[in-house]
């Protein structure tokens, strides 16, 4: 019963001040409609696009999806971005204001918003007043990420290919040492192939009755073969090795030199044709519905003081 007579209060409220609610709620509507245009807010327009991530490895527990959104939403790519448009100047924000970096910060968190989809893909959503800049900055966003995520492969695959070359340049100087040795049996002994120079100086020997030629051969054979034979086994194991390791830093040299996009898109950007802030009609709504509600307020302590005043007046 008590919210039937409080409503009845209410309506007969709306009842005597009709016309002052109606005045209220035209001025409402005309401010709103005056204040939510372009004049005094600027509008923006919405570009977008969606990623799924390609080509990379995840860092620690992160997955691939978490590594992307990590690189998307770091100062690099920010600053690029800013730079490359030069969205001080577009913004209309002064440089020399005192808190520049963080007024830009703050637009930027504003009108970039990168974020997860349920289905592990990545959207990116950028508010401009300019449709075609909104889309170059979708689109650049992307291209920066695809050269942080290059840059910093290139760097560790740098770091491999280093690495390996240090480790080459090292064999391949060992190798030369080992050649040197098999050059210098050649020249000081006569050893050149130890199997077939054995079985050769063996039948001379016997055929021969063991000149002194022959027995000079055999000499050498006998005292240098075991280590011409431990050079040669050396240079054949370090071979193999210095294959199997030049077929791996060949490899890492083909990752430090390739050139592969870290994102699929899966959504282009494209310049929007209509714009998606404000929502004037939203604005429209919820300010004449609240200057109805304070006329409303307003109102009802003028009949309550009214009320009040009124039951004094009887009682004295």
């Amino acid at each position: 019963m008590d919210n039937f007579f409080n409503n009845v209060k209410l309506f007969d409220l709306i009842i005597k001040w009709k016309y002052h609610l109606l005045a209220v709620v035209i001025a409402a509507l005309l401010l709103s409609v005056l204040f939510s245009s372009p004049i005094f807010i600027k509008p923006l327009y919405k570009s977008y696009a969606l990623v799924y991530p390609s080509n990379i490895s995840p860092y620690s527990t992160e997955n691939e999806t978490e590594q992307m959104m990590q690189m998307f939403q770091s100062k690099d790519i920010r600053d690029s971005v800013i730079h490359r448009f030069n969205l001080a100047k577009h913004w209309e924000i002064d440089s020399t204001y005192t808190y520049f970096m963080s007024t830009m910060v703050f637009f930027w968190d504003q009108r970039v918003r990168i974020e997860k989809t349920p289905n592990e893909a990545v959207e990116i959503e950028v508010l401009d007043p300019d449709p075609q800049i909104a889309c170059d900055m979708t689109s650049a966003i992307i291209d920066f990420y695809n050269l942080k995520v290059r840059g910093l492969h290139k760097e560790k695959f740098g770091e491999v290919v280093e690495n390996y070359k240090f480790i080459l340049d090292i064999k391949q100087r060992y190798m030369d040492s080992l050649s040197k040795q098999l050059v210098e049996f050649g020249k000081k002994y006569g050893i050149i192939e130890y199997g077939n120079q054995t079985r050769e100086v063996m039948r001379a020997y016997f055929q021969n009755k063991g000149s002194s030629e022959v027995q000079k051969y055999l000499r050498n054979l006998e005292e240098h073969g075991g280590e011409y034979l431990k050079v040669v086994q050396l240079m054949n194991t370090e071979s193999g090795s210095l294959s199997t390791m030049k077929l791996d830093a060949d490899r890492a040299l083909m990752d430090y030199n390739r050139k592969f996009t870290h994102a699929n898109v899966l959504s282009q950007p494209f310049p929007a044709d209509k714009k998606s802030f404000p929502v004037r009609w939203l604005i429209i709504v919820m300010s004449t519905l609240a200057a109805l509600f304070l006329a409303l307020i307003v109102a009802g302590i003028i009949e309550n003081r009214k009320q009040n005043s009124l039951n004094a007046i009887q009682q004295g």
